[in-house]
């Protein structure tokens, strides 16, 4: 049975599921989330997809999972790819929720409202704060990748997965890979795993749609 991903190509979060099913060998298919004409609002979704109103969405048969660290854990669970060697699991794992917290959240926002608000709506202030926390986590990504290839071990995991979420992104929301220089080498190491896709050619949705 295939699995679906409800997602949208705009997602950082909804793109580290699908990286996830992409590279992992598991048969996926992309369900389109009409996110920008609030779909994710709707009693609809939130009764029939997902409560919490959000997106990724993975459905494998019976089982529909949220939350892409989850949905990230599942495709390991299933294929024994990206939970790292056994005793790094915990180092995965906490890497995952410094991404959640630090990196992902600050990242989605800013983006967020540089890029898809009204430029009379962008909170100038807001902004320049929410850059301030961003340069805080690139700088620990950054120092954390100095003489490695990945952020766990000697492979890719879920870390590498969850923290590149937003990173291949081109709307600008205050990160350029040319200042980073540990964290541009691991991401072009991860751009050229067999599969990968940039996340406008992975899911459906682009802001080249709203034109």
């Amino acid at each position: 049975m295939t699995i679906q991903l409800h997602c949208f190509g705009e997602s950082g979060n909804s793109y580290k599921a699908a990286l996830s099913l992409q590279l992992s060998g598991l048969d996926w298919e992309p369900v389109f989330v009409d996110f920008f004409n609030g779909a994710t609002r709707t009693p609809d979704y939130r009764a029939g997809v997902n409560e919490m109103g959000e997106a990724p969405v993975m459905v494998d048969g019976d089982t529909r999972l949220t939350q892409s660290g989850v949905i990230q854990q599942y495709v390991t669970d299933r294929t024994g790819k990206f939970g790292g060697a056994p005793e790094d699991r915990y180092e995965v794992l906490r890497w995952v929720l410094w991404d959640n917290h630090k990196l992902s959240s600050q990242a989605g926002m800013t983006r967020f409202l540089m890029n898809f608000l009204p430029a009379d709506k962008r909170p100038a202030e807001v902004i320049g704060f929410m850059q301030g926390r961003l340069k805080a986590a690139y700088q620990v990504l950054d120092g954390h990748l100095a003489g490695r290839d990945w952020i766990v071990g000697d492979g890719v995991t879920n870390a590498d997965l969850s923290c590149c979420g937003y990173l291949y992104y081109p709307e600008p929301f205050g990160f350029d890979r040319a200042d980073w220089p540990n964290i541009d080498a691991w991401l072009t190491r991860l751009s050229a795993l067999p599969g990968w896709k940039h996340p406008y050619d992975l899911m459906p949705g682009n802001p080249s749609d709203r034109a």
